[in-house]
């Protein structure tokens, strides 16, 4: 049967013309009716707490840890911290799986900074894949990069270096430049020594524009290690995936507008694309859990084809 739905999904204006395609601005809008099995994959009005999504200023016990979160984060993400991390995890010494090894593994992990959802990450994961899976159907890249995008958050775990959350999660940023006011608690990079440090708080910093966000350092965490991975294990997942995996916790950018001074022609090109993901990233954060037996088969044959069975992490 089908169902009828008042407003369509995945939506950022309402008044935006709802044709179901890829719109010129990268964005997508989708047809009012939906399929009763697909209804656990409509964006929610509200978060699983009862808010607007990426609401950073409700009072509640969430918004306070996540507000402790970013103090932490900004304070503590200086270029040579990010110089440090990269170092170290750019050995990929850690561990030797698969890619749906890692999967199980979120299973142990709670994101700290989202204000949205206190669930497992491997829903998340499969819920973003699910819905992107049923409006791009031929685009199995994108599929794949959905399942894959936070595979990064192991690193707070124990036989990853166990690194506090303000090192792994959370929404990312250029270190050796100005950090913007769009960043989200922007009053705690007054704490940051960087903030202080003439070769860094500019706007340009230690960067020129147009230089390409492949050669800008961001903030250490899990975009930047999954990436690490997925290149260096010759993964054949095409630009715009890796773009995604690498910035898709870079809101200032692909939701603020900011920092677009750095970004060269290709930059460009594939955030298309990650605006198309983030809609799906952001608003198919849900309660309704997707049955992973039934879906793994289509997942494993994604995995196989873009990746080697065993990877270095």
């Amino acid at each position: 049967m089908t169902i009828s739905i008042e407003k369509p999904i995945f939506v950022t204006d309402k008044n935006e013309d709802k044709t179901g395609e890829l719109r010129s601005d990268g964005r997508f809008s989708m047809p009012n009716i939906a399929t009763e099995e697909e209804v656990a994959l409509l964006a929610p009005e509200m978060n699983a707490f009862g808010r607007q999504f990426r609401d950073y200023d409700a009072k509640s016990e969430r918004q306070k840890s996540v507000e402790e979160f970013y103090s932490l984060q900004h304070i503590n993400q200086t270029v040579d911290f990010v110089k440090k991390m990269r170092a170290e995890y750019g050995k990929l010494d850690k561990k030797v799986m698969s890619i749906w090894e890692c999967c199980e593994l979120l299973n142990e992990v709670v994101d700290e900074s989202d204000p949205d959802l206190d669930e497992p990450q491997i829903q998340h994961l499969l819920q973003s894949a699910e819905a992107i899976r049923k409006d791009y159907p031929n685009e199995d890249w994108l599929h794949l990069t959905a399942l894959i995008h936070d595979l990064g958050k192991v690193i707070t775990l124990p036989q990853f270096g166990g690194l506090p959350q303000w090192a792994t999660v959370g929404d990312t940023f250029p270190v050796g430049c100005a950090f913007d006011e769009s960043n989200v608690h922007h009053k705690y990079f007054l704490e940051n020594p960087d903030f202080h440090n003439q070769a860094y708080n500019t706007k340009n910093g230690i960067y020129t524009e147009g230089c390409g966000l492949n050669n800008v350092m961001m903030s250490w965490g899990h975009d930047d290690y999954m990436y690490m991975v997925v290149k260096e294990n010759r993964s054949t997942l095409p630009s715009a995936g890796q773009f995604i995996i690498r910035y898709h916790s870079f809101y200032p950018l692909h939701t603020a507008g900011e920092y677009t001074h750095l970004m060269n022609e290709e930059d460009k090109r594939n955030l298309k694309w990650l605006h198309v993901f983030n809609q799906y990233d952001l608003y198919s954060k849900s309660k309704v859990h997707v049955d992973v037996e039934k879906v793994k088969p289509y997942y494993m044959s994604l995995i196989k084809k873009y990746f080697p069975e065993s990877l270095k992490w």
